[in-house]
């Protein structure tokens, strides 16, 4: 009841406009918080079809295996009673069961600014923004391929929207050389965010580079980082049914590190994976397994999140398709599986559209419905993903912004309180009045609603006589106000200078290891 009442005043302090970032600023946004799923999450299933999946999956590990192309990743699952037949890997459905139940089904991710630090896993969620297109694009200048200085504007918003609990990894730098692009990329973010980052798998280097920025921008010991997440990584199983040497490095990496690897396999319905969704679901959970699996064999405990990424294509063109009743019933059950291992669980808010049109919006909608009524705990690429995942759209981060905070608002409980109930103010106002004037009203309205970032509720003259905007052009208009409002986070000079010391040796060193 406490908590409740405290979220109330919270809310109405601060729904109007940023504490953190600009006072006063004509942008409404929800104050920095990290939302709760208060209801009980969707189970499309029922307990025994989950168990179907879960037996199917073990099956499959067992009888048909999964490729494996890092030999230490083999060795740890031979050494464990795995059949090892060249880079075939058959896992024995013992060793799956001993895997389950060992990694946290909660803990703390912690960021450089403490106050951005959240619980991952139970009924908390996190929302990312999207995640490492190639290309990026506004009405401005249109698709192009992204730039790290387009990646450091994704940076500004993700530290100015309070909705945004994670900054990046947001686009792709192709102007900057890919051995030491993930530096410059996690130095921008470092230095423009105070909130939890991420680190790229695709590489051994890139990898520990990462850890390595994620410690020194928190200015703690090794032996710290060990005990407390600072970041995450994202590993894509080689959906069919195969794991690569970067990807199984980066389980075994993060989990002896102690950080979050969030094990996602992409299993389209009909491409990567059986055309049936049960099938796709099975597939999908096999590999999952699979990762958790080499994940506590190589450090028991490690956090691990479980993700799903399951969708269909569309079988006219070959192409994914997002936001699908598919793809929704695949977020739920999904989330059934995560809380039947007692895991996070990892699921997004996808869309396939080219434009930010009307398929944009609820494509995005439809996914997020599945996403929290799912269970999900990481939505990933909350904000600005487009054309599946190629594009990150500045437009579209505000869509999307609108929609989470939108969500949050949802989320809140409801206030019971005596005055809520309204007692007096039906007693003020009378058979026949109306509330307009009552006390309740006038101490209540400015902050009694959620304020939308997009909506245009004028009606249709008044909107007319304002130029006809759509809600592209007011995206456009509304990422270019976040900008001019958004205040670069204090860092410690020390931390700072320790950061560009190490970018620097690390440059000059070379990086990650790109031609051959």
């Amino acid at each position: 009841m406490a908590q409740a009442a405290e979220e109330r005043t919270a809310r109405r302090r601060g729904s109007r406009r940023s504490a953190d970032n600009a006072p006063g600023h004509v942008i409404p946004q929800l104050p920095w918080k990290q939302p709760r799923l208060r209801m009980k999450p969707v189970d499309l299933l029922s307990a025994d079809e989950i168990e179907q999946i879960h037996q199917a999956a073990l099956t499959v590990l067992e009888d048909i295996g999964m490729e494996i192309l890092l030999p230490e990743a083999r060795d740890l699952l031979g050494a464990a009673g795995a059949i090892v037949e060249g880079e075939m890997v058959h896992i024995g459905r013992e060793i799956v069961e001993a895997s389950i139940g060992l990694a946290p089904e909660s803990f703390t991710v912690h960021a450089r600014n403490p106050e951005h630090s959240f619980q991952m896993g139970g009924d908390a969620i996190v929302f990312t923004p999207v995640g490492g297109p190639p290309n990026c694009s506004d009405l401005d200048n249109g698709r192009r391929p992204g730039r790290l200085a387009d990646g450091e504007r994704f940076f500004k918003l993700c530290q100015y929207f309070n909705c945004i609990h994670i900054a990046g990894p947001g686009v792709d730098a192709s102007d900057v050389h890919a051995s030491i692009r993930h530096l410059k990329i996690a130095q921008a973010r470092i230095l423009l965010t105070d909130k939890v980052g991420f680190t790229s798998a695709t590489g051994r280097e890139r990898l520990f580079d990462g850890i390595e920025m994620a410690r020194i921008s928190r200015g703690i010991s090794h032996e710290q980082l060990l005990a407390e997440p600072s970041c995450h990584t994202v590993v894509n199983t080689n959906s069919p049914l195969k794991l690569d040497g970067p990807m199984a490095m980066g389980i075994i990496e993060m989990a002896r590190m102690g950080q979050v690897c969030v094990v996602t396999p992409f299993t389209l319905a009909g491409a990567m994976a059986p055309v049936t969704m049960a099938g796709a679901l099975v597939q999908q959970n096999a590999e999952a397994l699979a990762g958790l699996a080499l994940s506590q064999l190589a450090k028991p405990g490690a956090p691990f999140v479980y993700g799903g990424f399951t969708s269909n294509v569309d079988m006219k063109s070959g192409a994914p398709a997002f936001g699908t009743p598919e793809y929704m019933k695949a977020c739920l059950v999904g989330g059934q599986l995560a809380r039947r291992y007692k895991l996070p669980y990892r699921t997004s808010n996808t869309n396939a559209a080219n434009s930010v049109d009307a398929q944009a919006a609820w494509e995005s909608v439809f996914s997020l419905w599945g996403a929290i009524m799912g269970g999900g705990n990481l939505i990933a690429h909350g904000a600005g993903w487009m054309e599946g995942g190629l594009v990150a759209s500045f437009e579209k981060f505000i869509v999307d912004i609108d929609l989470l905070q939108t969500i949050e608002e949802f989320l809140n409980p409801l206030d019971m309180s005596e005055d809520a109930l309204g007692i007096e103010a039906m007693r003020e106002a009378g058979p026949g009045g109306h509330f307009f004037g009552t006390a309740q009203t006038m101490a209540r309205y400015a902050n009694a609603f959620y304020s939308p970032v997009l909506s245009d509720w004028r009606n249709f003259e008044q909107w007319q006589a304002a130029g006809s905007p759509t809600a592209e052009q007011k995206a456009n208009r509304v990422w270019k106000q976040a900008l001019e409002a958004y205040v670069q986070p204090a860092i410690d000079p020390a931390i700072a200078e320790e950061l560009q010391a190490f970018v620097a040796r690390r440059t000059e060193e070379g990086g990650q290891p790109t031609d051959f």
